[in-house]
C-alpha cells in the first residue's frame, strides 16, 4: 500500500528536520557532511558565500562562510581542498557548528584539514557547547609543503548531547573580514582514557599509559599522507593523546601512522616537529628512592628528515639524557634507555627535539625524530 499524500509529506518534513538540525548519532569516523560535499541549495548562495544558517546540511553557520570548490580563483591564488571537491571558508567571526550525540563523561577527539589563505593573522578555535572554553588551535605555522596541516583536539562530554563549535577569530584589525582559513575533513573518535601498559619489562609493569601511542586521534582509513598535529594543552584539558601532555606556547608534535611513515613499534607514533619548542610530557606515580629504567626507540619517519645526528633530549627529576639518532630520512631507529633514582612521589617523563629540521626535498616541510614504544619500570 502507498502513502497517501498527507503521510508522504509528514515523511518529507521529518526527513528534512533531521538532514537541517537533529544530533548525529554518534559514530568513529567522519561527521555528518564532514567533508562539505553536500552542498547548499543554489537559493542560499550568493555566489560562494552561504546565506542560510542551515543551508549547509547537517551544519549550522553564522558570519561570512563560503562553500568552495576546489580549483576556483580567487586574485591570482587557486583555491585547494585536501580530499573531494568541496570545503568551507570561515572569514573573520564566523562559526560552523553540528550537533552530536555522545555519551556523557566519555572522551573523544575530533580531527579536521585546515589551510590558511590569507597573510593576516588567522586565529581558529574549537570547543563544545555546554563544555570548557573554547581551545585555540596554532594555525600560524604551516607545517606541510602543501599549505593542509590536520589537526586533533579532545573534550570531555558533559551532557549526552553538545554543539561541536568552529570559530575563526575576530580582529578588528584585521584586513579583509571575508580572509580566513578553509576546514574540512571533519571527524571524530572515542577516546580510550586508560590504554593498556605496553612494553613492560618486570613483573611491576610499565607505569606509563599508551607508552606506543597506540590511542589517539582519528586517522582516516588508509592513513593520513601528512599526519595529525596534537596541539598544546595545559594539564587541565583533555589530551587527543591519552596519558601524554603537549607542552608548548604555540607549536605541536605529529602524531603518524605506519600507512604513510615508518614507525618503530605497532601502528602509530609520534614526531617531534617543532625542535625546542615543545616537549611531550607524562607524569606518573613513583616511590621516591626506588630504580626506575625508562626505555624508548627514537627514529627517523622516513619522510625525507635527514640529519646526522638527530638529537632527542629525555628527560626526569631523576636525570636526563641525550640520544643521537644518525637519520638518512628513510626509516628506522635504535632503542635506548634512561636510569635513574626517581626523587619525587610524582615524576614527570619529558621528550623534546634538540634541533630543527626541514625534510631534504626542499620544500620546507618541517620533521623531526620520531618516538615511541616508551617504558617506564620502577623497583
Amino acid at each position: 500500500m502507498g502513502l497517501s499524500n498527507n503521510g508522504a509529506l509528514f515523511l518529507l518534513l521529518v526527513c528534512a528536520a533531521a538532514r537541517a538540525g537533529a544530533a548525529a548519532a554518534f559514530r568513529d569516523g567522519p561527521l555528518l557532511n564532514g567533508n562539505f560535499e553536500q552542498p547548499p541549495h543554489r537559493s542560499q548562495m550568493n555566489g560562494s558565500r552561504v546565506l542560510g544558517a542551515h543551508a549547509i546540511p547537517y551544519w549550522t553557520v553564522t558570519g561570512f562562510v563560503e562553500h568552495i570548490r576546489s580549483g576556483a580563483k580567487e586574485g591570482d591564488m587557486v583555491l585547494a581542498v585536501p580530499d573531494g571537491t568541496h570545503a568551507l571558508r570561515l572569514g573573520t567571526g564566523s562559526t560552523i557548528q553540528q550537533q552530536l550525540s555522545v555519551t556523557r563523561g566519555k572522551h573523544y577527539s575530533v580531527t579536521f584539514s585546515a589551510s590558511r589563505t590569507c597573510a593576516q593573522y588567522e586565529k581558529l578555535s574549537v570547543s563544545v557547547v555546554p563544555g570548557d572554553p573554547p581551545g585555540e588551535l596554532p594555525i600560524q605555522t604551516v607545517y606541510t609543503s602543501s599549505g593542509w596541516d590536520s589537526y586533533s583536539w579532545a573534550f570531555k562530554a558533559t551532557r549526552g548531547v553538545v554543539s561541536f563549535v568552529v570559530h575563526h577569530g575576530d580582529d578588528d584589525q584585521l584586513d579583509d573580514p571575508a580572509c580566513g582559513p578553509i576546514v574540512d575533513n571533519m571527524a571524530i573518535r572515542t577516546l580510550n582514557v586508560d590504554p593498556p601498559h605496553v612494553g613492560a619489562t618486570t613483573q611491576h609493569g610499565n607505569l606509563l599509559r599508551n607508552g606506543d601511542f597506540e590511542e589517539g586521534p582519528y586517522i582516516a582509513k588508509g592513513g593520513s599522507p601528512w599526519g595529525v598535529l596534537v596541539p598544546p594543552m595545559n594539564e587541565d584539558r583533555v589530551s587527543p593523546l591519552p596519558g601524554w601532555m603537549v607542552m608548548a606556547s604555540s607549536k605541536v608534535v605529529k602524531y603518524i601512522d605506519a600507512e604513510h611513515f615508518r614507525v618503530p613499534h605497532g601502528s602509530r607514533a609520534v614526531e617531534l616537529v617543532a625542535g625546542l619548542e615543545v616537549a611531550l610530557v607524562q607524569e606518573v606515580a613513583t616511590v621516591p628512592g626506588s630504580s626506575c629504567r625508562l626505555e624508548f626507540s627514537v627514529g627517523d619517519a622516513a619522510d625525507r628528515c635527514t640529519a646526522a645526528p638527530m638529537s632527542v633530549q629525555v628527560a626526569t627529576a631523576g636525570g636526563s639524557k641525550t640520544v643521537a639518532y644518525n637519520s638518512a630520512g628513510t626509516g628506522g631507529f635504535a632503542r635506548d634507555a634512561l636510569d635513574f633514582t626517581a626523587q619525587h612521589d610524582r615524576t614527570r617523563v619529558v621528550f623534546y627535539s634538540t634541533g630543527y629540521h626541514t625534510t631534504s626535498d626542499s620544500t620546507g616541510t618541517l620533521c623531526g625524530p620520531v618516538v615511541d614504544h616508551v617504558s617506564l619500570v620502577c623497583s
